[in-house]
């Protein structure tokens, strides 16, 4: 803790004066929701300034991806955000598609659209649990957490890991769902539905939860757009921004889902948007699995997609490229390609360029929290400590997402 100089204007002395005091808050301290460093510029109890130093995670992955080869680089990809993965996955194997023309069976496109609604779910859970948390409030923590244990095991299921999947793959999917696991989705989308309610009656009516979210950091319409916020954050200051209707993807223009809004803008809106944004996400889930069809999961052309393996045992062609794209990956035409996705922060989407090598010459996150982060200051001038905390929870920043 320092102290800053005097203000300019002070009164003369003898005369009730004060000074500004920052406070270091980070990048160790828990509800900074990772290693996010705030210097807090204090008049009293009422923040004057929030200067958001970021940097203390060192991930490098754009980096990192451009000496990967293209499939290689999913495994990156849902490390940027570890909380909705699937959106990271799906941007990144998206982008390379449009590189490649490559053809993407139904059956993957929608056990795609199932993940990504999923891992929306996941990651609201999460901001439930932990934003009530930061305000004090225990029980909801354990609620929430208990349908996301639930989710990881459906994670597990399809792909053997609970966090980070790397499911995905460019051209379709690592491999097909098991047999019962559609069914297992709809049990826990009747599950979800109870969930919610649950939530809604432990905190939704709160007048504790009320006060404390109810008007504090408003973020108007004109500055969300100026700051370029994006997903539910903008949507809570009012403008029905969302990729999956606007810039659809992987078919959404097909689904039948509301993009859920609020005029106000405060914490409270930003809170309300995520718990609304599950019934949503149900929504879509119980479509897709009616959609689910038998068939294939990998674009079927040999030069993207690993033969099938009892191919290898018959087939010398499938041996040469099965050893070609392991070894050295396939080769995208010359050309730069950029795909946005909605996330469960926002858009996400890759910028890659293909100088015709098996690996992307360049590639560029255009990660949501990073951009959301810029809101903080915005929101939090003006208001005391304890409302920063709860600013910070509710514009819910990943640091994987920031620190690429």
């Amino acid at each position: 803790m320092t102290t800053a100089p005097e203000r300019p204007g002070a009164p003369p002395e003898g005369q009730m004066h004060t000074q500004i005091m920052s406070l270091n808050v980070g990048p160790q301290h828990p509800s900074t929701h990772g290693v996010l460093r705030l210097v807090v510029d204090m008049d009293g109890e009422d923040v004057v300034k929030v200067t958001p130093h970021m940097g203390y995670l060192h991930t490098g992955f754009e980096k990192t991806f451009e000496n990967r080869t293209y499939q290689q680089g999913v495994t990156y990809a849902p490390r940027t955000d570890y909380l909705h993965s699937f959106g990271h996955e799906l941007a990144y194997v998206l982008s390379v598609e449009k590189l490649l023309g490559a053809d993407v069976p139904e059956r993957a496109t929608t056990v795609r659209v199932i993940l990504h609604e999923l891992g929306r779910i996941h990651s609201h859970l999460v901001f439930v649990g932990t934003g009530l948390l930061d305000l004090g409030a225990l029980t909801p923590f354990f609620y929430a957490f208990r349908e996301k244990e639930a989710l990881q095991d459906l994670f597990e299921a399809v792909c053997g890991y609970r966090m980070n999947q790397g499911y995905f793959r460019v051209g379709g999917l690592s491999r097909d769902i098991p047999d019962d696991w559609p069914a297992r989705v709809a049990k826990f989308l009747d599950q979800m539905e109870r969930g919610v309610t649950e939530y809604a009656t432990l905190f939704a009516q709160n007048p504790i939860f009320l006060d404390r979210a109810k008007g504090v950091g408003v973020i108007p319409p004109d500055v969300a757009i100026d700051l370029g916020l994006t997903g539910p954050n903008l949507r809570a200051s009012g403008v029905p921004l969302d990729h999956r209707k606007d810039n659809p993807y992987c078919g959404y223009e097909s689904y039948d889902f509301n993009v859920i809004t609020s005029p106000d803008g405060d914490s409270l809106a930003r809170f309300n948007m995520r718990l609304l944004e599950f019934g949503e996400s149900i929504k879509i889930v119980r479509q897709s699995l009616k959609r689910l069809k038998p068939g294939p999961v990998k674009d079927p052309n040999r030069k993207i997609s690993l033969p099938p393996r009892p191919e290898l045992e018959t087939s010398m062609e499938a041996v040469i490229h099965h050893f070609k794209l392991v070894t050295e990956g396939f080769h995208p035409p010359l050309g730069e390609v950029y795909v946005p996705v909605e996330s469960a922060r926002g858009e996400v989407g890759y910028y890659i360029v293909s100088d015709g090598g098996s690996m992307p010459y360049r590639v560029k996150i255009r990660a949501p929290s990073f951009v959301n982060l810029q809101a903080l200051e915005y929101a939090c001038v003006g208001v005391q400590f304890a409302d920063l905390i709860t600013i910070l929870a509710t514009i819910d920043p990943v640091l994987g997402d920031v620190d690429r």
